[in-house]
C-alpha cells in the first residue's frame, strides 16, 4: 500500500461509507416517533428543579397527604 492507492481509497468508498453513515445517523434521529423519545431527553435537567421527587410521586402539593412535607419549603402548601 502506498499514498496514492490511500489517497484514491479516501477520496471516493470511505467518504462514500462516511456519508452514508451520515445520511444513516440523521434518518435516525428524524425518524417517525423519536420526537416525543428526544423532547422528554431535552427537559432531563428541567424536572423536579425545586425539589425532589418523593415515593408518592406528588411532591407534597396534593394537599392529602403530608409524604413530601419534608421537602416541600412553601409554607402555604404545607398542611
Amino acid at each position: 500500500m502506498n499514498y496514492h492507492f490511500l489517497r484514491e481509497l479516501a477520496d471516493s468508498w470511505v467518504l462514500l461509507a462516511l456519508f452514508v453513515f451520515f445520511l444513516g445517523t440523521w434518518v435516525w434521529a428524524f425518524r417517525p416517533g423519536s420526537r416525543e423519545i428526544h423532547g422528554d431527553a431535552a427537559n432531563v435537567p428541567f424536572r423536579h428543579e425545586d425539589r425532589p421527587l418523593t415515593e408518592a410521586g406528588c411532591g407534597g402539593s396534593c394537599g392529602e397527604c403530608d409524604c413530601g412535607s419534608k421537602f416541600n419549603t412553601d409554607p402555604e402548601v404545607r398542611s
